[in-house]
């Protein structure tokens, strides 16, 4: 399997495992949380959504597609490119408020067909470019992928147990 054969595979199962945590919820069951300054399964997809348009777009040289794309507005959010939810308070948690998962969806599914589009024809050598010169050691490419498919997946894995465990409490 040539790298982006093998990147393309791990990137391309993150969009079931986000339909899967949102499809058929309402906007208050995205906007559920166990207690009060928790997480919510809608912040945490669109968290993790941001976290990958973010570092894609900086990888692309782009921008991102919550600046120039209709997302800010339709989540009646500003479309401030630094605002990715990292070190968000609860106040800031609690203002992420999409109305269906649909939306949510729309944008995880253009993100990820951005990001699917770069991977297609890495080659090996592609992933020890440096991307970040601010850590030590500098971040390369590859360390980068590697680090927001794991961002992705940690996340949407809080989703999904949320999810879980909000089926069991209202029973």
């Amino acid at each position: 399997m040539n790298v982006d054969g093998l990147l393309v595979e791990l990137y391309d199962r993150i969009p079931e495992m986000v339909h899967e945590a949102v499809d058929g919820l309402t906007a208050e069951q995205l906007h559920w949380a166990p207690a009060a300054g928790v997480n919510t399964i809608g912040w945490l997809v669109w968290h993790l959504t941001r976290i990958q348009d973010d570092h894609v777009a900086d990888l692309l040289g782009e921008e991102q597609l919550w600046a120039t794309g209709p997302w800010a507005q339709r989540f009646g959010l500003r479309a401030n490119p630094g605002d990715t939810g990292y070190g968000h308070t609860a106040k800031q948690v609690a203002a992420v408020r999409p109305d269906s998962p649909e939306l949510l969806i729309a944008y995880f599914d253009a993100v990820a067909a951005r990001t699917r589009d770069m991977l297609i024809g890495l080659k090996p050598k592609d992933l020890d470019r440096i991307v970040d010169e601010r850590w030590d050691p500098p971040v390369t490419l590859g360390a980068r992928l590697v680090s927001i498919a794991n961002d992705d997946v940690a996340h949407v894995g809080q989703a999904a147990y949320l999810r879980g465990l909000m089926r069991a409490a209202k029973r």
